[in-house]
């Protein structure tokens, strides 16, 4: 079958559906604004786990002596630890261009906005105009950070995940709002770095979406390891106090305070479908993201949408797994995806990892199960590196 497919987004979901389009044997364009590779590889998932690495290093000489090993003091370059983090997403991001190139795709670096459902207009880096047309349109835009409605979240001081990974500096304190992955992660790794951190979070328990059982011990480890934890507590303001940032909250406690060097927003992220001309085309979207059917297409025949623009589980892998789905829609090969058996992990202290439903989804979905659990702690592997905290649990 002979395509012509037009993907705007180079990031895990549009760089992966165009290699798979291009397998096939479709004509494929990929636009990208910015960098190949999206969120997950320039500001999410790979940076974040560079600094993460770093993080562990750090934890670990802190408990050397417990393996009879005696380190006379150590120290940190943070500008090193920057610089590697930036080698290691330009290599990956060269591994994304070469693989574009292998497959014959046509890489447009600019702006994309649909003009019909077959027309798509780019600003190319340069600012010229191109029109391209093709007989099916992929939207791959993901998602930026969300900033929820709170006075003073534009002061200097406040930043979001994206600058986090760019810090010149490691705060002496730092407010965390948001107690999901992306706020526990920056939790465990600015702790490790020597900040002060407090996680407040609106939810009743932190990492809402994991098991009950698993948010519950990782909010005593990251007590243990110093971190303050505030759940059930709304933040209403944050004040520049000139020395400090005050983050004014209030919960079942009552009203709280906490003065800190730094704020990070991390209250999760929004599709990004700013400027991509939808309502020009009438193509159906609301705040979640755009509309889609069970084969990723939009409420207009031919334009797909997948990843995080269409919200849902705003993975890198699972973007990945709908670009291949709706391009063998396009390609006439019929497939689906189990959203019931989706990978996911935090790294946190100590990590997390789920696949499948927890307990609370099968109790809603009304599943007869038997829950298994062994804890780390009687584990010969777990004892022998240390790291004896946790448990594996199996419905």
């Amino acid at each position: 079958m002979s395509k012509s497919i037009v993907i705007i987004g180079g990031g895990p979901g549009g760089y992966t559906a165009a290699i798979r389009a291009a397998q096939l044997g479709a004509k494929v364009t990929l636009i990208e604004a910015e960098h190949l590779g999206g969120t997950c590889l320039n500001k999410g998932c790979i940076p974040t786990k560079a600094l993460y690495r770093n993080a562990q290093l750090l934890k670990d000489l802190d408990n050397i002596e417990e393996f009879g090993i005696k380190i006379e003091g150590h120290s940190f370059d943070l500008d090193a630890m920057m610089q590697r983090k930036q080698d290691i997403v330009d290599r990956l991001k060269n591994g994304v261009a070469q693989l574009i190139k292998a497959n014959a795709i046509e890489l447009i670096h600019g702006k994309a906005s649909l003009l019909s459902k077959d027309t798509v207009k780019v600003i190319d880096s340069e600012g010229n105009e191109i029109i391209l047309n093709a007989d099916n349109i992929i939207i791959a835009t993901g998602s930026i950070p969300s900033k929820p409605p709170i006075a003073g979240i534009d002061s200097p001081g406040v930043i979001t995940s994206d600058e986090a990974l760019s810090i010149n500096k490691i705060p002496a304190s730092m407010v965390i709002v948001g107690g999901g992955v992306i706020g526990i992660e920056f939790a465990g790794i600015m702790n490790a770095l020597g900040s002060q951190v407090t996680v407040i979070e609106f939810l009743p328990r932190i990492l809402a979406n994991m098991d009950s059982e698993i948010s519950k011990k990782t909010a005593l480890s990251l007590k243990k390891s110093g971190i303050a934890v505030e759940v059930n507590t709304s933040v209403t303001q944050i004040m520049n106090t000139g020395d400090s940032l005050k983050t004014i909250a209030e919960g079942k406690k009552g009203k709280i305070e906490v003065a800190a060097e730094a704020v990070l927003i991390s209250t999760g992220r929004a599709p990004n479908v700013e400027d991509l001309g939808l309502d020009f085309v009438g193509l159906e979207y609301d705040k979640k993201g755009i509309k889609v059917d069970e084969h990723y297409q939009t409420s207009i025949p031919g334009v797909y949408a997948i990843g995080d623009v269409i919200g849902g589980m705003m993975l890198a892998h699972v973007a990945s797994e709908e670009g291949i789905a709706a391009v063998e829609h396009i390609m006439g090969i019929q497939s689906s995806i189990n959203y019931d058996a989706v990978p996911a992990c935090v790294f946190s202290f100590p990590e997390l990892a789920s696949v499948g439903l927890s307990e609370e989804d099968a109790k809603e979905k009304g599943i007869d199960y038997t829950s298994g659990k062994f804890l780390f702690g009687a584990n010969g592997k777990a004892l022998t590196i240390g790291e004896a905290e946790g448990f594996v649990k199996v419905l």
